[in-house]
């Protein structure tokens, strides 16, 4: 499946190119040419685009830059669009992805995402999620041995999605043992505290609306004194008062008796006076007795405590004291003494908690490691077939006395992560008899292409997951015939979108084996003289491909039977 397709390639003053935009397809392109036409130059503007390294001998003579843009078309799911988001960079799913890098004469280069100005490690990121690059000088991917174990595990169809689960699941369980052995370690203060804020708050056992009651009963009390000085000065008035009210009404009864002993007529204007006037004195005794009773009770209403304001005024100011010490108001202390108790069963029932999540990061431990175990096992299984896979390649490919191995190595549980505990690397021998070393260090630069050829031809169909652009330069340099042969029918193969990993790749090849084998085929020529000497591209037809390819078996002068073998190539 093609990840991500180079559609286009922009490339103006880079060496011996002034300008020249090629438009890139699927599938197997090879670039040829005579020796020196330039076909690396290419490579190399590409390689300005996706940053990798560049000094200022690209830069065409008397041009003031270069400049090299790379066109490319990912899947929607491809993993550079997270890398672009991680950047900061914008982008849209349905669009291209246009990499662009400028090279000034004096070496000073600028970087460019889809117009956005970025840095140069930015493009090489990107870069590495696009391409491979193998080559007689450099290869780029295989090298990485973090790619090695991704490509085990899409040959041997692994399922990562167990472990991942549960290297999740023991991390969690295992991040939460860490956070409540933590909080034991600060228990004993936190109990310490809270034991002594809840003493407080028990000591003083505050209730809801105390603060209210208290305030006003501070107030009431306040005035009590003053008007119990008041109601006393009344009921003073009162003493004698009754006494004197009695003494008047005898006397007026006996003023009327005296009137009507006389002789005077009971219902005479005199005796109907003093009747009345006794009449009236008595409801006075009578109203009298109750205002006397009335002031009586409302000094009882003032019983004055000479303690009491002291206390109510004590008890506030304490309330509010620790409220302050608090940082609440004095409301929210019979809330906060719930929370204080809760708090405090809690941090005491934290062992308890800390030996529960102990004991379940102990089983998740030991699930994940089983599963990793399990793991280990099938890519052993795997790594013993992808050797036997790239063995069967590498005689072909003129590496008969070559041996290849996947080597799996089970780290430390300090190194487990959502892909298992085992390192994978491809490891080679070249000379029978000679230890097995990594491919950097143990193959040559044209061994380590074939290698990497072989390998992927191998991986062709089981790859899994999106594939970068491969580049192979110069991948059959000092081989012909049936190794040729074998070159170019693998990469056809890496390229063919059915039975084989549907990549495109870009081929620089002398080998007529090899361009015949070709989707599209680039012709690479030197143009001009002198000054105006420059790098032209032809993309051929299919006959002009079957007359570089005759160029390619014949040399200078052409024969009817390079032609016919042309064919033969082209169609086998």
């Amino acid at each position: 499946m093609v990840g991500a397709m180079l559609i286009g390639l922009q490339i103006r003053d880079v060496v011996l190119i002034e300008a020249l935009d090629l438009s890139i397809g699927p599938g197997l392109t090879a670039l040829t040419g005579e020796t020196g036409a330039g076909k690396s130059i290419i490579l190399d503007a590409l390689g300005l685009a996706v940053g990798a390294r560049a000094d200022s001998g690209l830069v065409r003579r008397g041009a003031a830059q270069a400049v090299a843009t790379a066109a490319f078309a990912p899947a929607p799911d491809h993993p550079v669009w997270t890398l672009l988001e991680e950047k900061g960079l914008a982008y849209a799913r349905d669009e291209d992805l246009v990499l662009r890098r400028t090279l000034a004469a004096d070496g000073r280069s600028r970087a460019f995402v889809n117009d956005q100005a970025t840095g140069v490690g930015v493009l090489k990121e990107l870069g590495a999620a696009l391409l491979e690059v193998h080559g007689q000088h450099e290869t780029v991917g295989l090298l990485d041995a973090r790619t090695h174990r991704p490509m085990l595990d899409a040959f041997g169809g692994l399922n990562l999605g167990e472990i991942d689960g549960l290297w999740r699941l023991w991390r969690q369980a295992r991040d939460r043992v860490e956070a409540l052995r933590a909080q034991a370690g600060q228990a004993a203060t936190e109990i310490e505290e809270l034991s002594f804020r809840l003493s407080e708050l028990d000591r003083l056992n505050p209730r809801e609306g105390e603060e209210a009651e208290l305030a006003e009963e501070r107030a009431v009390l306040g005035a009590a004194e003053k008007a119990l000085a008041d109601i006393g000065a009344a009921r003073e008035a009162f003493d004698g008062l009754s006494a004197r009210l009695a003494s008047a009404a005898r006397a007026l009864e006996r003023a009327r008796e005296r009137v009507l002993a006389s002789g005077a007529a009971a219902g005479g204007a005199a005796v109907t006076r003093l009747a009345t006037a006794c009449e009236s004195l008595e409801r006075t005794l009578v109203e009298a007795a109750e205002a006397e009773a009335a002031v009586d009770a409302a000094g009882a209403a003032f019983e004055f405590q000479p303690d009491r304001l002291d206390k109510a005024e004590e008890r506030l100011f304490d309330l509010r004291g620790l409220a302050r010490k608090l940082g609440v108001s004095v409301e929210e202390l019979p809330a906060l003494r719930v929370r204080f108790a809760e708090r405090l069963r809690a941090v005491e029932s934290s062992e308890d908690a800390l030996r529960a999540a102990t004991a379940d990061e102990a089983a998740a431990r030991q699930a994940y490691l089983a599963a990793a175990r399990r793991l280990t096992e099938a890519r052993k299984a795997a790594g013993e077939r992808l050797a036997e896979a790239v063995m069967a390649e590498l005689s072909p490919l003129k590496l008969e006395k070559a041996k290849f191995r996947t080597a799996v190595e089970t780290l430390g549980e300090d190194r487990a992560g959502p892909s298992g505990l085992d390192r994978v690397a491809f490891e080679v021998s070249t000379i029978p008899g000679a230890p097995f070393g990594d491919l950097g260090a143990i193959a040559s630069g044209g061994e380590l292409a074939r290698f990497a050829l072989a390998l992927k031809a191998a991986l062709a169909g089981r790859a899994g997951g999106p594939q970068p652009l491969m580049i192979f330069d110069e991948v059959d340099q000092g081989v012909g015939g049936a190794v040729a042969d074998a070159v170019g029918h693998r990469l056809r193969r890496l390229a063919a979108p059915n039975g084989g990993m549907g990549a495109q790749v870009l081929v620089v090849t002398h080998s007529p084996q090899v361009a015949a084998r070709a989707n599209a085929h680039w012709r690479i020529a030197k143009a001009g003289e002198g000054e105006r000497l420059r790098t032209a591209v032809e993309v051929l037809s299919a006959q002009d491909r079957e007359e570089e390819i005759a160029r390619m078996l014949a040399g200078a002068e052409i024969t009817d039977a390079a032609r016919a073998a042309a064919r033969a190539l082209m169609h086998a």
